[in-house]
């Protein structure tokens, strides 16, 4: 099976961060959509500590082809020095929303 279609997530410190990153992504046909999640709680080891943060989450929806120029977006705009942006395959998705993500991302 070909994957086509990726949502990729990336964490950031804030909902109104999270919020400014979607419209440069929907807005420079990066993702035909966001999802914001707000208030997510993220542990992870940042040096020799284990660190705890609330955080908020985005969940993007773009094409394969389309992730890397998205991950460098992404880290141009994210306050992290190591953001988060990692995609997961969409093995299904219904034929007339396929055809709209087509349509209004890049490419």
């Amino acid at each position: 099976m070909e994957v086509e279609f990726v949502q990729v997530h990336v964490t950031v410190p804030s909902a109104g961060v999270a919020r400014d990153i979607a419209d440069v992504l929907v807005g420079e046909r990066l993702a035909a959509c966001v999802q914001v999640i707000a208030d997510i709680a993220s542990t992870y080891s940042w040096g020799p500590e284990i660190e705890r943060s609330q955080e908020s989450l985005l969940l993007a929806k773009t094409t394969l082809e389309t992730f890397d120029a998205l991950a460098i977006r992404v880290r141009q705009l994210h306050p992290y020095e190591v953001p988060q942006v990692t995609g997961t395959p969409i093995l299904s998705v219904d034929a007339a929303y396929a055809e709209w993500m087509r349509s209004v991302l890049r490419g």
